[in-house]
């Protein structure tokens, strides 16, 4: 099974690469690599965001419009949320096998710091994983450094190693049987 990272056409130039070598240390699995179609579903004018769980309906149809059942990763640079959050970095649902993050909140810029193109790619990596990692069967962890930590803010995630504990990297070698962090 592959796993495949569809990238919106807003993204900056260059972050395919690293990111996906990045998310291939960490997961052992080299992601392909595809163009957003079109438009995504879900703006808020009022929020000025897009509803993450509207946007995982677009991955689902761009899955299924390439006839794939492999898991599917969609990179935008547009703020998303879900109801009960101001913001999300990303989301995942298992059960379709699709994912997205979004760079809004990742990007030195938002928070008024100097843009950092080597900041930028670990954290989409690390949030890709992440998601990702719920895409094959794991769960948040507690360990700060692992992944697969539940981040907060932003200091949270850059806390985060490009790495797996090894009880989740056991779980995902494996499988849903393993040992749960």
């Amino acid at each position: 099974m592959g796993v495949t990272i569809i990238w919106d056409h807003q993204v900056p130039t260059g972050l395919q690469m690293p990111v996906g070598r990045r998310i291939d240390l960490v997961l052992g699995t080299s992601p392909g690599h595809a163009d957003a179609e079109g438009l995504i579903n879900g703006y808020h004018p009022e929020r000025n965001q897009y509803d993450a769980r509207a946007v995982l309906e677009r991955v689902l149809f761009m899955k299924r419009r390439a006839d794939s059942r492999d898991p599917a990763l969609l990179v935008v640079t547009h703020d998303l949320f879900i109801d009960g959050c101001d913001f999300v970095f990303g989301l995942a649902r298992p059960s379709t096998g699709c994912a997205v993050v979004s760079l809004a909140r990742l990007d030195n810029a938002y928070y008024g710091r100097p843009s950092a193109f080597d900041d930028l790619a670990d954290r989409v990596a690390k949030e890709g994983a992440h998601e990702i990692g719920h895409l094959l069967g794991l769960e948040h962890c507690a360990d700060p450094e692992c992944v697969m930590f539940k981040p907060e803010t932003l200091d949270d995630l850059d806390r985060k190693r490009m790495r797996l504990c090894p009880a989740c990297r056991a779980r995902l070698r494996d499988g849903p049987s393993g040992e749960k962090c």
